[in-house]
This record gives structure tokens, sequence and C-alpha cells, in this order.
């Protein structure tokens, strides 16, 4: 396959890379995993897979590490809990338990063993992938978007195909991985490179490279020959960048904000931000926060 003909082929599974250790929210991830952390009133991760689920993906697959049961756990059925808000009629906790748990088969799980980028994580989903597109979503990264961001993504995979990577504007990007655009059509833009990290005065663009990817199978027979990059690790970015010479990449600027819960402070915004947009209890949330405030400024 080449540029001139970009695969269109449907788009049915995620990888959710999951193995990392958190260490820039330590002590917290000490014994929880990152992606477990609430996130107002539910798991991170939560946030991640209802955003896949709503741009239609079918089958999920979870690289995971060592001490990273709880997500599996997650997703499964908690009989005993469920038993007891059913004797107790709990109805709408029950309801919410439930609506967690995924049909038998559409969720995988497979160990990175260790720590070699997250170019390595995604080679290890290969087998599961199998010969067909597949999107890549980052746990740190929460998209807060209406469609979700994965779903914008993908109405925009359907008119071009290839692979496609969704972006947002930043004020420094010398703090991002970056794209290099070549032509642009309203939020869609034909890329035709990727710089990490740039000085800003020399960045080709302020779209910083947001942490949800669609990409074409093809990509795993050059992640399996990729040479170790940034920080010694396996880089996706690395690998991309030699698809691109033979396969179309576009860039999605997505309708909506990422909330970078890699860290502490990303994480503080986040949670106040999904607080905040609670449907039943962002009001009082709001309400809340601003006590806070008041609080500390006496």
């Amino acid at each position: 396959m080449d540029s001139a003909s970009p695969s269109t082929r449907p788009l049915r599974k995620a990888v959710l890379p999951v193995a990392g250790f958190g260490t820039r929210v330590l002590p917290a991830t000490k014994s929880i995993p990152k992606e477990m952390l609430p996130v107002f009133d539910r798991p991170a991760i939560q946030y991640v897979v209802d955003e896949a689920l709503a741009a239609g993906i079918e089958h999920i697959i979870f690289v995971t590490g060592r001490n990273k049961g709880a997500i599996e756990d997650y997703f499964d059925r908690a009989v005993e809990l469920e038993t007891a808000l059913r004797n107790k009629n709990k109805t709408a906790q029950l309801e919410e338990v439930e609506l967690s748990v995924r049909a038998p088969g559409t969720m995988s799980f497979v160990r990175q063993q260790s720590a070699q980028g997250l170019g390595h994580a995604v080679w290890c989903a290969r087998d599961i992938v199998g010969d067909e597109p597949f999107a890549v979503l980052l746990p740190d990264m929460l998209m807060m978007a209406k469609p979700s961001c994965l779903a914008q993504m993908a109405e925009a995979y359907g008119k071009v195909g290839g692979n496609i990577i969704a972006v947002e504007p930043c004020e420094d990007p010398s703090s991002y991985g970056v794209i290099d655009p070549e032509s642009r059509e309203g939020r869609l833009i034909k890329m035709k490179g990727m710089v990490e990290k740039p000085k800003k005065e020399d960045a080709p663009s302020n779209l910083f490279i947001s942490g949800r990817y669609i990409l074409q199978p093809e990509i795993f027979a050059l992640l399996e020959s990729q040479k170790p990059g940034a920080g010694g690790e396996i880089q996706l970015t690395d690998a991309m960048e030699r698809l691109m010479q033979n396969q179309s990449f576009h860039a999605l600027e997505y309708d909506g904000r990422t909330y970078d819960c890699g860290d502490k402070i990303g994480y503080l915004r986040a949670f106040a931000a999904y607080a905040l947009a609670h449907e039943e209890l962002g009001p009082k949330a709001a309400a809340a926060l601003h006590a806070a405030l008041a609080v500390k400024r006496d």
C-alpha cells in the first residue's frame, strides 16, 4: 500500500498502553495503577474506554505490566458487590457498576514485560490486532469532547484513510512533539513530518500530538526493526516517521480539550474539569471549589 491509495479498512480495534509506573504522580501510584486513579467519580481509564466505544471500537487491547491487575478486575463482574447492591435495592449504584462490564471476548490483556517505550508497548499488541488498522489511545491524556476525540478521528479516517493523529494548539511547542504541516482543509491537515520538542522559534507549527492515533498495521513491521531512540526506548514517533515515507498521514485538530493526567497538576486540572462538567453534580462541584479557593485566600 502506498500514499496514492490510502487504506480505509474498517476501524474495529484499539490499543491502550497501560504498563507505565506513573512515577510523576508518586506516591499515589505506589500500589494503585495510575489509570485507576479517580477523576471525580470514576477511574481515568473509564473515560478513555468510553471514548473508544463512542467511536465504534469493538475490541480493546490493554498492554499491561505487573501490578496492573486492578484494571482487568475493574472491567470484570464484581459479583459480591452487585449482589449486595441488588439486595439493598440500590438500583442507581448497581447500574453504574454494571456499565463498566464489557461483553466476553471484547477486551484483551497482553503484558509488556519490560519498559522499552511506547513503540514497544504498541508492538506487543501485534498478534491481537492482526492485519487491520487500529487506534492507539494514551490513557494519561483525557480528551473532553463531543463527539469524542476518537469519533471525530474515525469520521476523518472514513474520508481520507491512511494514518491520522489528533492534534491541539499549544502555547509552547518546545514542550511537545508537533507536526510539520503540508496543507490544510478545515480541521484536517496533511502532514509532511513531525518534530519532537523543537525550539519555539524553529517549530513548524504549534499543533502538538495529543495522544490519539489511527495507524495502519504496517507499523508493526517497522516497530519490530526500530532501533532505540530518545531515552533509549523504542519510540512510536520514530516508526511513524518511517511509515510516512510510504503512507499518507493526516492530523486532525479535533474539537475539544486535552487534559494531561500524567503529572500532579495536570491530574488536578482534569479532576476539576470533569467535576465541573458532571451533568448532575457539576453545580455542587463548582460551589465546593469556590469555597475551597475562598478558604485559601483567607
